[in-house]
C-alpha cells in the first residue's frame, strides 16, 4: 500500500497544470511581455482622453510612437516565448522516447524471466528445489531466495505500470504545451493586426502634422527657449546652495578655529593644557564636506543621505500617481517621423491622467520652490549631493525646507486645456552640477 501510494502522488505531481511546468526563461518571457501589455494600456487610456478632440499634437504622435514601440515588445517577447516552448516541445519528445525505450526494455527483460519460470519452475518443480536441498538451513535460504524472486517480479510489474503512466502524463503535458502554442500564435497575430492599424493611425498623424509644419516648428522653437529659461534657473539655484553650504562650512571652520585660540591662551595664561577639551569640541563641529571641487559640502547627514540615494539606481518609484508613460526621453533626440523636429531634454517628460499628482522619488528636504513660464510652479527636492526636479505643477503642497518622505505627493499636475488636456510632468535629476538620465534611476 505504501509503495502504491507513492506512485499515486507521483502521477499527481506529473500531471500537475502546464502553468508550473513553464521553464524560468518562458515565465521570466511572460513577466515582461505582462508588462508591456500594461504599458499599451496606459497609453490607450491616454489617448481616449485625446479622441474627442480632433486637434493634432506633437505629443498624440508621441504617445502613439510608444504605443507602437510596447506594441513590437509585446510582438518581440511572444516570438521568444514561442521559440521557448519550441525547445521545450523538444527536449518533452526525447523524454518520453527515453521513457518508451526504458519501458520496452523492462517488458522484454520481465517476459523473459517469466518464460524461465513457466519453463523452469511449476509448482513441483519449487516444492522439489526446496526438498532437494542438503540441509534444513540451505531450505530456509532457498525459501527466501524463492520469495525474494517473487517479490522481484511483482516489483518488476509494478514498475512497467509506473512507467506507462509516466509516459501518458508526459504525453498530456506535451498536448498542453503544443496548445499553449497554439494561444501565442493567435496573440501574436492578433498584436500584428493590431500595429498595422496603429502604424496607419501614426502616418495620418505625421501627415496632418506636416501640413502645420510652421506653427509646430513656432511651437518647438517656444518650448527650446522655455527649456532653457527652466535649466538656466535650476542651474542658477544649484548654484546659490553650493555658495551657501560652502560659507557654511567656511563660517564653522572660523568659529572652530577662533575657539582653538581662546582655548589655547586660556592654557597658556593657567599653563595647563587641555587636550581633551580640544578633542571634543573639534569631534562635534557639523563639518561640511564638498565630495568634488566646487561642489555642494555635504554634513555627515547628507552624505548618507547621498549613498543612501545612490544605492537605490534602479529603484526609485516613478514621480508621479496614476497610470503613466514617457513620452520624451533624456538628451537630444531627431525625431523618426518629422525631420524638422530636433529635441533637447534636460530629463525625462511622463504624461498621466489630469487630476494625478508629482511625489518624491526619494526622502530629501525641498530647497527651492519657484515659477517658470511654460512650466508653471516647479520643486527642487535635494538628497546630499543629488537634486531631483519636478516641473509643470499647478499647485504646490510643500514649501522650502520641507522634509519629504519617498512617494509624498509634492503637487498637482497642470493639464494643459490647449493639448488635449495632457498631463506631463518635466522630471530631472542631477548630481552636483551635471545633469544625469532619470529613467535608469526609476524602477
Amino acid at each position: 500500500m505504501r509503495f502504491w501510494s507513492f506512485v499515486i502522488v507521483l502521477l499527481c505531481s506529473l500531471t500537475v497544470a502546464y502553468g508550473q511546468q513553464k521553464t524560468p526563461a518562458i515565465r521570466q518571457l511572460e513577466r515582461q511581455r505582462k508588462n508591456a501589455l500594461a504599458e499599451i494600456e496606459m497609453t490607450n487610456k491616454l489617448l481616449e482622453q485625446t479622441k474627442a478632440n480632433t486637434q493634432i499634437s506633437l505629443n498624440r504622435l508621441n504617445l502613439i510612437s510608444q504605443q507602437i514601440l510596447s506594441r513590437q515588445k509585446v510582438i518581440s517577447l511572444l516570438t521568444q516565448e514561442m521559440n521557448q516552448i519550441d525547445m521545450q516541445m523538444q527536449d518533452k519528445q526525447k523524454e518520453i522516447e527515453f521513457l518508451q525505450l526504458e519501458l520496452q526494455k523492462k517488458k522484454d527483460a520481465y517476459a523473459k524471466a517469466m518464460r524461465g519460470v513457466y519453463r523452469r519452475h511449476s509448482a513441483q518443480d519449487k516444492l522439489l528445489f526446496i526438498l532437494s536441498a542438503k540441509n534444513f538451513a540451505q531450505s530456509l535460504r532457498r525459501i527466501r531466495y524463492l520469495q525474494e524472486y517473487s517479490d522481484w517480479q511483482k516489483r518488476q510489474a509494478e514498475e512497467i505500470v509506473m512507467k506507462e503512466d509516466e509516459i501518458t502524463s508526459q504525453k498530456k503535458n506535451l498536448l498542453l504545451i503544443r496548445n499553449d502554442k497554439q494561444v501565442l500564435l493567435g496573440s501574436r497575430e492578433a498584436e500584428h493586426q493590431k500595429l498595422q492599424v496603429e502604424q496607419t493611425n501614426k502616418k495620418q498623424e505625421v501627415q496632418q502634422l506636416n501640413m502645420k509644419q510652421k506653427d509646430l516648428k513656432a511651437q518647438l522653437a517656444k518650448k527650446r527657449r522655455q527649456a532653457q529659461a527652466l535649466n538656466s534657473r535650476i542651474e542658477e539655484l544649484i548654484a546659490e546652495e553650493v555658495r551657501r553650504a560652502e560659507a557654511e562650512a567656511q563660517a564653522a571652520r572660523e568659529k572652530a578655529e577662533r575657539e582653538r585660540i581662546a582655548r589655547e591662551l586660556a592654557s597658556a595664561k593657567t599653563g595647563k593644557s587641555n587636550a581633551k577639551e580640544n578633542a571634543k569640541v573639534k569631534s562635534v563641529q557639523p563639518e561640511r564636506i564638498a565630495e568634488t571641487k566646487g561642489g555642494y559640502a555635504m554634513t555627515q547627514a547628507e552624505r548618507t543621505l547621498s549613498a543612501n540615494f545612490s544605492d537605490n539606481r534602479g529603484r526609485l518609484p516613478y514621480p508621479v500617481t496614476g497610470s503613466h508613460t514617457i513620452v520624451a526621453t533624456f538628451g537630444e533626440q531627431q525625431h523618426e517621423d518629422l525631420q524638422y523636429v530636433r529635441t533637447v531634454n534636460s530629463g525625462i517628460d511622463i504624461q498621466t491622467s489630469p487630476g494625478a499628482d508629482a511625489r518624491a522619488v526619494f526622502t530629501g528636504v525641498v530647497t527651492r520652490v519657484f515659477v517658470v513660464p511654460g512650466y508653471n510652479n516647479s520643486v527642487i527636492v535635494r538628497h546630499g549631493n543629488y537634486l531631483t526636479v519636478y516641473s509643470n505643477l499647478s499647485s504646490v503642497y510643500v514649501k522650502a525646507g520641507d522634509r519629504v518622505s519617498t512617494r509624498q505627493p509634492l503637487g498637482r499636475i497642470f493639464s494643459d486645456p490647449e493639448d488635449h488636456n495632457a498631463t506631463i510632468l518635466t522630471f530631472q535629476l542631477w548630481k552636483e552640477r551635471t545633469k544625469l538620465n532619470p529613467a535608469p534611476w526609476l524602477e
